[in-house]
């Protein structure tokens, strides 16, 4: 099972991150981040072995790229288009690979809903990195294009977020969206790596087939939090491991 966090963010336990995770989606300047940071952490990354994914989202700074844009398919697919170059330069100079394709907070959530969407970042992805694959939430819609595209995909579930009951991710403000104690979120991250799913804000059992568990960088204590999922794991015989290529 693999354990991965966004980063490059600005967050100041992105180092400390680094030496717990397996792979790391990278802010690629929209949301956050600029190339300063890109290429800070590619390098920690890449010296940690750790498997290193593009993370683009709406151009947004000021909400975080949390905030619904409802842009264009085609202005979406420029948008990713432009920040995957970005990263895949960097990656280029630094001797590493960007190994897959996270979208990021609205972009994330609108591309597991709307095939439009979800084809204009596959067809930003077969553009600029045809080799790279696709991480997205279980279930997803943007699974289903990548797969469709020829594309690798892997699903991914959240160890410091809430669900609804049908599958998708709680909106930030409502209560129960996050996962701040870090012995819960281990719970939910050793059943869903476990086979058994998690349980949706009502009790509804989700029965997620995942591939990898996210915690959040800037979730108040995602340190402790990913400190004890990855300890849990280990101690259950299922010690985290990328699901992409870590080398060049």
């Amino acid at each position: 099972m693999d354990l991965n966090s966004d980063l490059g963010e600005g967050a100041a336990s992105d180092t400390e991150l680094l030496a717990i995770v397996t792979s790391v989606n990278i802010a690629c300047g929209y949301h956050a981040g600029d190339a300063g940071l890109m290429r800070a952490t590619v390098r920690e990354a890449l010296w940690r072995g750790v498997a290193i994914g593009a993370h683009p989202g709406y151009h947004d700074r000021e909400g975080f790229g949390r905030r619904e844009l409802s842009l264009s398919p085609h202005r979406i697919e420029s948008d990713v288009l432009a920040q995957l170059r970005e990263l895949e330069a960097i990656c280029g100079e630094e001797g590493a690979v960007m190994s897959y394709v996270k979208p990021h907070g609205a972009l994330y959530n609108r591309c597991a809903r709307d095939a439009d969407a979800a084809r204009a970042v596959v067809a930003a992805v077969c553009t600029a990195a045809p080799s790279a694959s696709i991480l997205a939430l279980a279930g997803s819609a943007l699974l289903h294009e990548g797969r469709s595209a020829g594309l690798a995909v892997y699903a991914e579930a959240f160890a410091d977020r809430g669900y609804a009951p049908s599958g998708e991710l709680l909106p930030r403000r409502v209560p129960g969206a996050l996962i701040t104690d870090p012995d819960e979120a281990a719970e939910r991250a050793l059943s869903i790596a476990s086979g058994n799913g998690v349980r949706a804000a009502d009790g509804t059992l989700l029965e997620l087939q995942a591939d990898s568990i996210c915690v959040h960088g800037d979730t108040p204590g995602a340190l402790a939090i990913a400190t004890r999922i990855r300890s849990r794991l280990v101690a259950s015989g299922m010690p985290p491991a990328p699901f992409a290529r870590t080398q060049a």
